[in-house]
């Protein structure tokens, strides 16, 4: 699939093995997993970086076939879901992360663009929450306050 701002292709990755049966030596029950999910959340961490935890350490290779369904859905179920999507808290941490380099390097053009790209991404994808109503309709994106999502 192509790329956002490039003309480019990207490189084709890994794709995970589509398995409709559960491997035999795994040893959770999906309220155990559910459990672990919520408890996760608790401590702060996101659906991406739970997904990553449970697969390294708890030897949960899909959640998925497991519980039959996302874990976005279970952290819906469980009330611990982020009002603000993943993937728009990264941009948006990215951005700031953008503006305190230009702070100190002023002169950098690349940064400048890739502050105008990830922007633009972060206004693409706020408009899309938007109307799939993941997001309020009054939201906005603001660059002077965005500082609040850094970790």
């Amino acid at each position: 699939m192509a790329r956002m701002h490039s003309r480019k292709h990207g490189k084709s990755g890994s794709k995970k093995l589509i398995k409709k049966s559960l491997p035999t030596w795994l040893s959770y029950k999906p309220m155990e997993v559910e459990i672990l999910i919520a408890k996760l959340a608790k401590e702060g961490k996101t659906s991406s970086e739970i997904g990553t935890i449970l697969r390294d350490t708890y030897g949960v290779p899909d959640i998925r076939l497991l519980c039959k369904k996302k874990i976005s859905e279970i952290l819906k179920e469980k009330n611990a879901a982020p009002e603000i999507p993943d993937d728009l808290i990264s941009l948006i941490r990215r951005s700031v992360a953008i503006r305190k380099h230009l702070e100190a390097n002023h002169k950098d053009e690349t940064a400048k663009r890739g502050l105008i790209l990830t922007e633009s991404k972060i206004k693409r994808l706020t408009k899309y929450y938007k109307e799939a109503g993941k997001l309020e309709s009054g939201w906005k994106f603001d660059p002077q306050r965005a500082g609040f999502f850094m970790k």
